[in-house]
């Protein structure tokens, strides 16, 4: 990781656009080159992200899911910033395209059923591959202007040499269903639309998950 001092930092963020920020500030900004950096807290006590800070796992996780063959930032630089709120950040080029979530929003059916269908194809893959995305939801799922599907605000993963388990691939399952829009149209909507195209990919797994996801 690059050591930036504090005014290196302020340099480097000079007449940026804030995208995020939170009680503390801003978490993830626009340079004027249009490139971003996501900014990471320091922690007030010993944790995961004192052994591997978060900016360095972000940065980790792009060069793997690259490697694996999945679409995802670009990595500029990552740094351990001179900051009384931050501790760490990533720089890295931004993707063209929308949330998956905000397409749907706006999606006919017969449409819905082919994000739904590309999204159910990503997520065997994903899961086939050994990725375990924790925080994976509608809104960190970009369709590019390929329409092809991208994973962004990858720092919350682990990848594996190895498919995940019936266990983890359920649990991922059970992480979208926090989100009541996410929910109604994976599990609802076009539930039998997800599981026909993780089946495509995951035949065997594909089974078990429809067993335990059924609509009661």
């Amino acid at each position: 990781m690059q050591r930036v001092s504090a005014a290196d930092l302020s340099r480097l963020t000079a007449d940026a656009t804030v995208l995020e920020q939170d009680g503390l500030g801003p978490k993830v900004l626009r340079l004027q080159d249009g490139s971003f950096l996501k900014l990471f807290r320091k922690r007030r006590y010993f944790s995961s992200e004192t052994l591997k800070p978060y900016a360095k796992r972000f940065a980790d996780n792009a060069t793997t899911l690259q490697r694996l063959g999945f679409t995802c930032p670009q990595i500029v630089g990552v740094y351990r910033v001179e900051d009384p709120v931050n501790g760490t950040a990533v720089h890295y080029l931004p993707l063209p395209g929308d949330t998956l979530r905000s397409r749907l929003e706006q999606a006919a059916p017969a449409r819905a059923t082919q994000l739904i269908g590309k999204f159910g194809h990503l997520l065997a893959r994903l899961h086939r591959k050994g990725v375990y995305f924790r925080s994976i939801h509608l809104g960190n799922v970009l369709v590019l202007p390929s329409d092809e599907l991208a994973l962004i605000d990858i720092a919350d993963m682990h990848i594996g040499r190895f498919p995940l388990s019936l266990h983890k691939r359920l649990r991922n399952l059970k992480h979208m269903r926090r989100y009541p829009q996410d929910s109604n149209w994976l599990f609802e909507q076009y539930q039998d639309v997800l599981l026909q195209a993780y089946q495509a990919e995951e035949p065997r797994h594909a089974e078990a998950l429809l067993a335990r996801t059924q609509r009661p």
